[in-house]
């Protein structure tokens, strides 16, 4: 496992939590790439990348699918509410 070199950017909130919800399912980036692209999101593993370290933003359609490979509502992703 690599560890991220850059500092977090501020092009999205939901980025961090994507990747701590990712990481205590166990589950590797290309495992979270194969649920979002059954849910028709194409995005390829330095986009997915960028997106957790935050430096690229998230359409609505990703939050979505997002919140539903990993099995958390949109609200948390966002921070709005709690485990």
């Amino acid at each position: 496992m690599r560890l991220r070199t850059q500092q977090l950017g501020s092009r999205n909130k939901v980025g961090a939590r994507v990747e701590r919800k990712r990481k205590e399912l166990g589950m590797k980036q290309k495992d979270l790439l194969a649920r979002l692209q059954v849910k028709g999101i194409e995005l390829n593993s330095s986009g997915l990348s960028k997106l957790e370290g935050q430096i690229r933003s998230v359409n609505d359609f990703e939050l979505i699918a997002l919140s539903e490979a990993l099995g958390v509502s949109v609200a948390w992703l966002l921070g709005l509410e709690n485990e």
